[in-house]
């Protein structure tokens, strides 16, 4: 069975069937990816992301350091791609609403459809409950890096600890002892933005 440094080796010679391969291994899982990453994104969104992110690839493919994962190589080119969308929407919309988006979009080109996750929280995620999904995403863009990357890392990429501490060369108990940090951070951020959300809730509560 070829590994994924052989599979590299061959997409660096120009073999287009070995991109095909990459493709296929890594497209769907960077959209999951993008989906998770924030709520406001449409099918048509992450279809361009994925399309930005995939000619990043190609691109700097060379200059990807194996010693960690490649898909989280493609996450982080992801994340970065992702908040520059988020940042182009905003400029392009400022105080519009969220656009729906069909969960039958296809690729106009392939055909195939675009697989989001469920709408439960995995493990670990108390703050990432659908409704305050966009409160948390404008505190982790306040937040900034590292701790917004080590945060995306962790629990939209669903890295383990020793592919973070691989992809970001720490050590994966710094990795452990950073992340509790920032989720701390993130916590004291969010909090006020969640305020107006609970605010509503018990409006709705008291109305029933």
């Amino acid at each position: 069975m070829e590994t994924e440094q052989e599979l590299i080796s061959r997409c660096l010679r120009g073999h287009a069937d070995a991109w095909d391969e990459l493709f296929d291994q890594h497209y769907s899982l960077t959209a999951r990816f993008l989906f998770q990453l924030s709520p406001i994104f449409t099918a048509d969104d992450v279809e361009d992301i994925c399309q930005e992110v995939f000619l990043s690839v190609v691109r700097n493919l060379a200059s990807f350091q194996r010693g960690s994962a490649l898909q989280t190589w493609i996450c982080r080119i992801a994340a970065n791609k992702a908040r520059d969308h988020i940042d182009k929407q905003r400029a392009a919309k400022r105080g519009g609403g969220e656009v729906p988006f069909s969960l039958d979009a296809e690729n106009p080109v392939t055909g195939a459809k675009l697989d989001p996750p469920s709408g439960a929280p995995p493990p670990d995620r108390e703050l990432m409950n659908a409704e305050e999904m966009l409160q948390v995403r404008e505190a982790l863009d306040r937040l900034g890096d590292p701790c917004r990357e080590i945060i995306e890392l962790k629990y939209f990429a669903d890295l383990s600890y020793d592919q973070i501490a691989a992809e970001l060369k720490l050590n994966p108990k710094t990795v452990s002892s950073r992340l509790s940090k920032c989720l701390d951070k993130l916590e004291a951020l969010a909090a006020p933005l969640r305020q107006p959300l609970r605010q509503r809730e018990n409006m709705a509560q008291s109305a029933v």
